[in-house]
């Protein structure tokens, strides 16, 4: 196990995980295809809202020809959006089909003085959340150097054991198993053990 801090593996978890592919160029006849199956519509239906033959829009969608400007304000009213949005992908895929399987004994450790932690999906790449498990040594809040800190948001489910949640503008929170907090992590937390074994928790960390 390596000696790391949590913002330390938060920041790596950005670094290798954050930067993706840039995107090929847009494919008009594909969004254009795409746009007009979400609304479930035949060729004929989307040809007939947009006021177009049924050809014109099936050499568009097989990009066997480049639409006039006068043809592209027809296709954008048929499907209620502005001609920019025919040349704007989705701002994101509506299936990624990505999956990460962490068993139980797998995961990469990574222990400080206070936690332990184990990350989970560690070989996905590009992940919005960075989920780990913690098992909690600390039992004062004197023994962290501080706050901790860090950019995103932050939700803790206790799995065992009873911990105190610290946070720099709230009281202290008690939590026992299946007890949770979300939060904003940019204002300073500490969790501490209070029961006789380490407790153990689910921490999911905003990487966006």
């Amino acid at each position: 196990m390596s000696d790391i801090d949590p913002i330390g593996m938060i920041r790596i978890a950005r670094a290798n995980g954050g930067a993706e592919e840039p995107g090929e160029p847009l494919d008009l006849g594909r969004r254009v295809r795409e746009l007009r199956k979400a609304r479930g519509w035949t060729l004929e239906q989307a040809a007939r809202e947009a006021k177009l033959a049924r050809s014109t829009l099936s050499k568009i969608e097989n990009g066997q020809m480049s639409p006039t400007y006068e043809a592209l304000k027809k296709l954008a009213e048929g499907l209620s959006i502005s001609v920019p949005q025919l040349f704007t992908p989705p701002s994101r895929p509506q299936v990624s089909a990505r999956m990460a399987v962490t068993t139980a004994n797998e995961g990469q450790a990574q222990a400080t003085v206070t936690y332990e932690h184990r990350l989970l999906a560690g070989n996905l790449k590009g992940k919005q959340m960075l989920p780990y498990t913690a098992r909690i040594r600390a039992r004062r809040l004197e023994e962290f150097g501080g706050w901790v800190r860090h950019d995103g948001e932050e939700f803790l489910y206790v799995l065992t054991g009873v911990v105190r949640l610290f946070t720099e503008f709230y009281e202290p929170v008690e939590l026992r198993r299946g007890d949770s907090a979300y939060y904003d992590a940019t204002m300073g937390h500490n969790v501490i053990s209070l029961s006789p074994e380490d407790a153990t928790i689910l921490w999911v960390t905003s990487l966006t």
